[in-house]
């Protein structure tokens, strides 16, 4: 089953605001058509696609791998981020999980990144 391309849209750009939200994220785009959210030099989410029809994202998740790699719709993510732990995540698969786990996993690559005194404000 492939979800609504409007509806993995609307996944993405919800993502996108979660993880631009977090102390000291930034949006860059180092590689034309490919944003990522960064907090200081470091990525904590890749913002790509499958295809250009199929948003994605890509989340470091230390503690969360092993749950999201058993949904078909998590693979490692390519150029041996999968090793470091980095999941990629087709958000138009049928079995995507809700925004809010998906978010909760962009929260999980974030404080795999971030320097410790971010940390401390985002749980203030």
């Amino acid at each position: 089953m492939v979800r609504a391309k409007s509806d993995a849209k609307k996944v993405a750009a919800t993502l996108k605001k979660f993880a631009l939200d977090l102390p000291g994220a930034w949006e860059d785009m180092p590689w034309e058509g490919d944003p990522v959210a960064k907090v200081g030099k470091k990525i904590f989410l890749f913002m790509g696609h499958v295809d250009p029809d199929r948003p994605g994202c890509s989340v470091k998740l230390p503690d969360s791998k092993e749950q999201a790699l058993g949904l078909e719709c998590a693979t490692p993510t390519g150029y041996g981020l999968g090793r470091a732990g980095w999941v990629s995540i087709d958000l138009a698969a049928g079995d995507r999980p809700s925004a809010d786990v998906l978010c909760d996993w962009v929260e999980e690559s974030y404080r795999a990144i971030a320097p410790k005194k971010l940390i401390a404000e985002l749980d203030a």
